[in-house]
């Protein structure tokens, strides 16, 4: 089967950065789906693992890990799935990614396409949609009110994939009052367009205007991106006794001005289910199966910016540079071979 992968971490602009390789056909067994891969989106994740893993001395590494597709075959043990079924999921890290024509997926990290949706709008969803779900109602708690504070949100990184799913998901299953950063008139008008009751610029001081709005200090921050240079902001801006969230990789995190105001801080990882087998591992399931219900009933709408091409490594490799450049407004897709 075709597939793309590396060798050796390199630079995005290295010719053999990413390369079209041919692979063994993967079999299903046990929980595994075997997917016919008609799309896929290309996430931070992607690029930050081509930039420093390093697989094994002469072994190939396939990327990708959102996707959208067809169920050729299912292992032993499956009772979710049947040939034939369309899907969308996000993987595992420690699995082979979906960069290639067929893949293997456990079936409880997997839900039901939208069937309003095709492949590609489908493939910019499920990681973002993990992750965003997971951070609010997982790690923040948002239906557990903060005493005192303002019932509201401040999501930082609006704009990209994570916020601009986070927004949605926080106005259609919350009360919350949805405050979101971008700083750029192209991304303050897609948060807007998205749901966001007010737009702050992260490009300056967050906690000013946000105190600005006038309708008092958020209960909760989720913070998707640059963390380690508003973490000043986020101090100052949250509520006493508010819960913070994040999913980026500061080098440095120093949590202990929070202590003053009692604030708890949760990391996200969407990986942390499967990667451990966790016994609710099914949950991902369970809320990509609500995902797409909300995208067919209309209330949720694709993340999806621009469908860059056919799944090639010469396309995948123009996609991680639109990630690397820090400023894509919300998924990059791929579709077909």
């Amino acid at each position: 089967m075709r597939a793309v992968a590396y060798k050796t971490p390199q630079p995005i602009s290295a010719e053999t950065s990413l390369i079209d390789v041919e692979l063994p056909m993967p079999e299903a067994g046990g929980h595994d789906l075997l997917i016919e891969i008609k799309a896929v989106s290309v996430n931070p994740v992607d690029v930050k693992v081509r930039a420093h893993s390093a697989p094994p001395a002469d072994e190939l590494k396939v990327l990708g890990w959102d996707a959208a597709g067809i169920v050729k075959a299912v292992g032993a043990d499956v009772t979710l799935f049947k040939p034939g079924d369309e899907v969308f999921y996000s993987g595992v890290i420690s699995r082979p990614g979906s960069n290639a024509e067929f893949h293997l997926v456990d079936e409880r990290i997997v839900g039901a396409k939208p069937k309003s949706l095709d492949f590609a709008a489908a493939a910019a969803l499920p990681l973002t949609s993990i992750t965003a779900y997971e951070a609010l109602f997982d790690r923040l708690k948002v239906q557990d009110a903060v005493s005192g504070a303002g019932r509201s949100i401040l999501i930082i990184g609006g704009a990209g994939g994570v916020g601009s799913i986070a927004i949605q998901i926080a106005r259609v299953l919350t009360d919350l009052t949805v405050i979101a950063t971008a700083s750029r008139p192209e991304t303050q008008d897609w948060v807007k367009e998205l749901g966001a009751h007010h737009v702050v610029d992260h490009s300056r001081p967050i906690a000013p205007q946000v105190a600005a709005l006038g309708i008092g200090a958020p209960g909760f921050i989720f913070s998707t991106t640059n963390t380690d240079s508003h973490i000043g902001d986020i101090v100052e801006a949250i509520a006493p006794q508010g819960r913070f969230a994040l999913i980026d990789d500061p080098k440095t995190l120093d949590i202990v001005p929070f202590k003053r105001k009692a604030v708890s801080v949760h990391w996200e990882l969407m990986f942390t289910r499967p990667l451990y087998g966790t016994p609710d591992m099914i949950e991902q399931h369970k809320l990509l199966n609500k995902i797409s219900e909300l995208v067919d009933a209309g209330t949720i709408r694709t993340t999806l910016s621009e469908i860059v091409g056919p799944i090639n490594a010469s396309n995948l490799k123009t996609a991680h540079a639109m990630v690397e450049s820090g400023r894509m407004r919300g998924k990059a897709v791929l579709a077909g071979f």
